[in-house]
């Protein structure tokens, strides 16, 4: 007999050989996901293997495991404590899709639940976090829960395109329309038409495209270069920002239209640290990720990771995640012995000093003197390039290039974001 509990369901026998697991993989599960996604079931009671979904078998043993074939949908849990942070956390992972959102937090379990009723519409959403929490792991999981689903998903990021060719990367353009165009492309938005198109990092479009953007999102048409008519696209929006929008609005680096058309449902992520109970699961996720037979993690490791603040926030995990597999070897636990985090840079408290040669160039000079003000500014910001970036005058990526060159000049710099 299987029971359904949203996202989870699970076996008689599952639910009294290990009802303590189940009973909170249900709790945390239940809150978000389709139905049925995953089925627990007892590892002795040889129940029937439905298509198409996560099967977790559960295994009371002396030495906990996690047994999974490579791209295999069934994995068996073995587990010694099922009140213990770590059988839970690793049930998690083993029940979770390839790229779909793991969470125990409830702040983050409140945010999916939230996110999966936005699904259901088509208004445009905008995601706001620290880069590294998971903004586009989001943006799918609403796009896989909407009306959409079986429609193009199309994740650009706008820091990493070209301001020049960023229209036409959008809109697409015409053969001949700039030199170099030698033949017509249909941009991003027609590709992404009858599905979600995901503008990741939106706070680094130029002020130009915000207005051409704006006018996409309110007719529904984009007009590409070269072109005269503008063309129809039914395309879902969503937008995400690592920066503070309102403020950018505020000081005139995003246009405040565009902001109240994006503006429409917010979504807050928080940084990993402020979501503890997230840790363990996406660590579990992490090993299980870039490990063949992925060894189980050990309650003390768990504890040195939860302690961690996590300035990386998941990427910085899964840093720490792969590490520790190196280190463990064949190994079949990591222990506290594997974990090695990122080591962070501390900002330049000493003044840089002037080249003494007397045939120092003028360029040299004005890095330098560049890099003092760069440094105590960053350091009056508490480290923050964003603050850092405002206070300046500049933009943030500027900033990063600056701190970029002089690491290469051989200048110790910090800074978060």
């Amino acid at each position: 007999m299987i029971r359904d509990c949203g996202i989870l369901q699970f076996t008689e026998a599952a639910s009294k050989a290990h009802a303590a697991l189940v009973q909170r993989a249900a709790s945390v599960l239940s809150s978000y996901g389709a139905e049925g996604e995953a089925l627990l079931a007892d590892a002795f009671e040889g129940a029937t293997m439905p298509p198409r979904k996560q099967i977790v078998l559960l295994e009371r043993a002396p030495v906990p495991q996690i047994e999974r074939q490579s791209g295999s949908r069934i994995a068996t849990v073995r587990y010694t404590d099922g009140a213990g942070e770590a059988a839970l956390a690793a049930l998690l992972a083993c029940a979770a899709r390839p790229g779909a959102p793991i969470a125990a937090d409830p702040e983050s379990l409140s945010v999916l639940a939230l996110a999966e009723r936005i699904a259901a519409s088509d208004i445009p959403v905008l995601i706001n976090g620290p880069t590294g929490t998971g903004k586009e792991v989001l943006s799918r999981f609403i796009h896989e829960r909407s009306a959409r689903k079986d429609k193009p998903f199309i994740a650009i990021n706008c820091a990493a395109m070209p301001e020049a060719m960023l229209e036409a990367l959008l809109f697409g353009h015409q053969k001949g329309s700039f030199t170099g165009a030698n033949a017509a492309s249909e941009g991003f938005f027609r590709a992404a038409n009858g599905g979600t198109l995901l503008l990741d990092e939106i706070a680094e479009m130029p002020l130009s495209l915000q207005a051409k953007l704006l006018r996409a999102l309110q007719e529904g048409e984009v007009v590409p270069l070269g072109a005269t008519q503008p063309i129809k696209v039914d395309v879902r929006v969503i937008a995400c920002a690592n920066r503070d929008l309102p403020l950018e609005v505020e000081e005139g680096r995003f246009r405040a239209d565009l902001f109240y058309r994006l503006n429409v449902f917010p979504l807050a992520l928080r940084p990993l640290c402020e979501r503890p109970d997230d840790i363990a699961p996406l660590a579990f996720a992490m090993a299980l990720r870039h490990a063949a037979n992925a060894p189980w993690i050990s309650d003390e490791a768990l504890s040195m990771l939860s302690a961690h603040a996590w300035p990386g926030n998941v990427r910085e995990l899964e840093n720490v995640v792969r590490r520790a597999l190196v280190l463990a070897g064949n190994a079949p636990m990591i222990g506290p012995e594997h974990i090695a985090f990122d080591r962070t840079t501390r900002l330049v408290s000493a003044p840089v000093a002037a080249p003494e040669t007397s045939d120092a160039k003028l360029s040299n000079i004005v890095q330098m003197s560049e890099a003092r003000a760069i440094i105590s500014t960053l350091e009056a910001c508490n480290g923050s390039r964003v603050a850092a970036a405002r206070q300046l005058g500049i933009s943030e990526r500027t900033l990063r290039y600056r701190l970029a060159s002089f690491r290469e000049a051989g200048i110790a710099v910090g800074g978060r974001r």
